[in-house]
């Protein structure tokens, strides 16, 4: 009779866990959600480190010199329209081709390419921000 009572248990032990586990919905990996991206203000920054401050238009003026530093333009292929590609080296890496409408290292977009010059900025279509220009060809001597 023990026997008969340790074996029903075992069964019934065995029965509750199959069962459990049978009945549950399997594991599905949901993606971690995006970081909000950091935004700095500049010139908080600069007072809390103790820099004197600037005028808005000065600091917005050196922080474009500061990006397009970054950017060096090594060549341009201008086909009319929204066509065309540049050459550009960024961080001093070797240059690269981007179309226009390709994003840059930087988070920037190659908005527009025309003969000699073309126009970076955060949006295919919106404004410009930084400008790359090919150094001037020497007159021959």
């Amino acid at each position: 009779m023990a026997a008969a009572l340790l074996w029903l248990g075992a069964g019934l032990s065995a029965g509750y866990w199959l069962l459990s586990i049978w009945g549950q919905p399997a594991l599905t990996l949901q993606p971690a959600p995006a970081p909000a991206a950091l935004s700095v203000d500049v010139a908080e920054l600069a007072r809390v480190l103790g820099v004197a401050a600037t005028p808005a238009p000065a600091t917005a003026g050196v922080l474009a010199q500061a990006v397009a530093a970054r950017y060096v333009l090594f060549g341009v292929v201008a086909s009319g329209g929204d066509r065309g590609a540049a050459l550009i080296a960024v961080d001093a890496q070797p240059p690269r081709p981007y179309r226009v409408g390709a994003v840059l290292e930087g988070g920037l977009v190659l908005q527009a390419v025309q003969p000699r010059v073309v126009r970076l900025g955060p949006a295919l279509n919106g404004p410009s921000t930084v400008e790359l220009r090919l150094p001037e060809l020497a007159a021959p001597e």
